[in-house]
C-alpha cells in the first residue's frame, strides 16, 4: 500500500470522525483572518509578493462577476432614425437593449465559476447535521456512532451502486430517492413532469451536494430536451438549472421553479 494512503483508507473503514465537516468549517471560517493578520504583519519581498497574489485573485473574481451581470446590463440605445411614424406613446419613452447576449452556454459557465445565479428564493433556512441525518445503531453496530441515515429527499443516478455495508458511511433510504421534479417555466406560465439529471448546489454545504440531498433553495439540473428549447446557434437544450421551492420530505414531490 502506498505510503499516504492510511487516511483515505481509514476513511472507508470507519467513517468521518463526527465533527470532522464542523471543524473544517470552522477552521475556513478563520483563514480569512489569518490571511488578513498575515497581509498586515508581511513586509519586504514577502509582503510584495503576498498583496500582488492577492490583487490577482481579487482581480479574477471582480471579472467574473461582472461576467455574470453582463446579462442584466441595460444601455441607452443610440439616437438613429427610425423608419416609418412612432406612435405618440413611445416618444417620450427612452428606448434601452439589452447589453449583448452570449450563447447559452458560455453564460452557464461563467455562472457557474462566479458561483452565483439569480434565483427565486435567494435566501433559505439552514438545515442543522441533527435535522439531515439520524444517527444509526444497528446489530453489532450499537456502541458505535459514524453510520447515518439521511432523513431528507435524495438523487441517486441510474448506474449508483451501493457499498457494502461494513464501508457505507451514509445511507439514502429508497422511500426518499426522487428521479422526477415538478418544474416551472416562469416565462410560459407552465408546470413539466421532468427527469433531474444531477444536484448542482445544496445551500447548505458541499458534502450535501456531492451526498445528493434536495432541500429547499437546492439547485437541481432537469432534462428539459421535451420542452423543445434552443441556443442561438440552433442546437437543442439538453439540461438547464432549476431551483426547489418547496420541502421535498414533507410534501413527497419536488416543486422547482427553472433559472431561465
Amino acid at each position: 500500500m502506498p505510503q499516504g494512503d492510511y487516511i483515505d483508507l481509514h476513511r472507508k473503514r470507519h467513517g468521518y470522525r463526527p465533527d470532522y465537516f464542523e471543524r473544517k468549517r470552522k477552521k475556513d471560517a478563520r483563514e480569512v483572518h489569518k490571511r488578513a493578520a498575515y497581509a498586515q504583519k508581511a513586509i519586504g519581498l514577502k509582503g510584495k509578493m503576498f498583496a500582488n497574489k492577492r490583487y490577482k485573485e481579487k482581480a479574477l473574481l471582480k471579472k467574473t462577476l461582472a461576467m455574470h451581470s453582463e446579462k442584466a446590463n441595460r444601455h441607452k440605445v443610440e439616437d438613429d432614425v427610425q423608419e416609418g411614424a412612432i406612435p405618440a406613446y413611445l416618444l417620450d419613452r427612452e428606448a434601452t437593449t439589452r447589453a449583448k447576449v452570449l450563447s447559452n452556454s458560455i453564460k452557464q459557465k461563467r455562472k457557474e465559476k462566479a458561483g452565483k445565479w439569480q434565483v427565486p428564493l435567494p435566501k433559505v433556512r439552514p438545515i442543522a447535521e441533527d435535522e439531515m441525518f439520524r444517527v444509526m445503531r444497528s446489530g453489532k453496530r450499537k456502541t458505535k456512532q459514524w453510520k447515518r441515515m439521511v432523513t431528507k429527499a435524495t438523487f441517486v443516478g441510474a448506474g449508483f451502486t451501493r457499498k457494502p455495508p461494513k464501508y457505507e458511511r451514509f445511507i439514502r433510504p429508497m422511500g426518499l430517492r426522487f428521479t422526477k421534479a415538478h418544474v416551472s417555466h416562469p416565462e410560459l406560465k407552465c408546470t413539466f413532469q421532468l427527469e433531474i439529471l444531477g444536484v448542482k448546489k445544496n445551500p447548505n454545504g458541499p458534502m450535501y451536494t456531492s451526498l445528493g440531498v434536495i432541500t429547499r433553495g437546492t439547485i437541481i439540473e432537469v432534462n428539459v430536451s421535451e420542452l423543445g428549447l434552443v441556443t442561438p446557434a440552433g442546437k437543442v437544450v439538453w439540461g438547464k438549472f432549476a431551483q426547489v421551492t418547496n420541502n421535498p420530505e414533507n410534501d413527497g414531490c419536488i416543486n422547482a421553479v427553472l433559472l431561465v
